[in-house]
């Protein structure tokens, strides 16, 4: 004889419809603000033509990184260009990157609670874990109920995988901070904020651009996910060779995705890179 049941499945759909009928000023802000930014970044990678583009992300990519990686980056971009794929990348990275902007409003804020409060951090560690552990499939259920089909459910979605890789190294980036560098700052007499801002924060920035990069490489990977929900892309384009069996035209759209994976990683990791050593000069002079 089966025993009781007990209805967290219930539980779990009530929670749902009460965002929906109590929460709504707030969703609707939270859609607002989804569609302003993805149009914001599409109108600024519209802006100008491609070859542009590929110029710039050659030169970010050698700057930050070396002249394979430049290469590889433009090449692959110019590739992306021919096969009529280029509206579409912009479409992937505009998502990407709304997606990004969104995750670090809430992670860094959050990630400097989970440093500073023993108490936050006990109580939100378990909660980051079940975000980012959770499949990304269940959260289309009540994202589709909160935000419909379009560009917010997949930034939702998306945020639930962005966030705590950006909080947890932001924190962590935060509790390595020399504690001898805050001693010297609070017998300079500069307060909490006044430390966490001209101190904590500079000497952390490395580990804050490492978990940014990570929330971009996050947000890009449900590129496929979000196509399912509505959201233009790349992912648009793999699904619709899956859905005709074509192995050529995925493969053309999730070498995009590649591309864009690459280019991102190596310019964060090389922007985290070059802020160490300039932090670690600056930092005494900074409180």
């Amino acid at each position: 004889m089966e025993g009781y049941k007990f209805p967290l499945g219930v539980i779990g759909q009530s929670f749902v419809e009460l965002l929906v009928r109590h929460a709504q000023p707030e969703v609707n802000a939270f859609v607002w603000l989804c569609f302003r930014l993805d149009h914001g970044f599409e109108y600024v990678f519209s802006a100008a033509p491609p070859y542009v583009w590929v110029v710039l992300a050659g030169a970010a990519a050698w700057r930050f990184s070396n002249w394979k990686t430049a290469s590889f980056c433009s090449l692959g971009l110019l590739v992306l260009w021919n096969q009529r794929l280029w509206s579409a990348t912009i479409a992937t990275l505009s998502l990407v990157l709304t997606s990004t902007v969104m995750s670090l409003i809430i992670a860094i804020p959050l990630g400097i609670a989970l440093a500073e409060s023993r108490v936050v951090r006990n109580f939100l560690t378990p909660v980051l874990d079940f975000l980012q552990t959770m499949p990304r499939f269940v959260y289309l259920i009540p994202a589709l109920v909160l935000f419909g089909i379009d560009i917010p459910p997949a930034v939702f979605a998306s945020m639930t995988l962005a966030i705590p890789p950006a909080a947890r190294f932001t924190c962590t980036g935060l509790m390595q901070v020399d504690e001898q560098v805050v001693e010297a700052a609070k017998a300079f007499g500069s307060s909490p904020w006044r430390i966490l801002t001209r101190v904590k924060l500079p000497l952390a920035s490395p580990a804050i651009m490492v978990g940014s990069g990570q929330a971009l490489m996050m947000a890009l990977s449900m590129a496929v996910i979000a196509s399912l929900i509505g959201a233009e892309g790349l992912g648009e384009d793999v699904l619709r060779a899956i859905a005709v069996l074509n192995a050529g035209q995925g493969f053309v759209a999730g070498f995009g995705i590649f591309v864009l994976a690459v280019l991102i990683e190596r310019v964060a990791s090389g922007c985290a890179a070059r802020l160490g050593p300039r932090t670690g000069r600056s930092d005494h002079r900074s409180f």
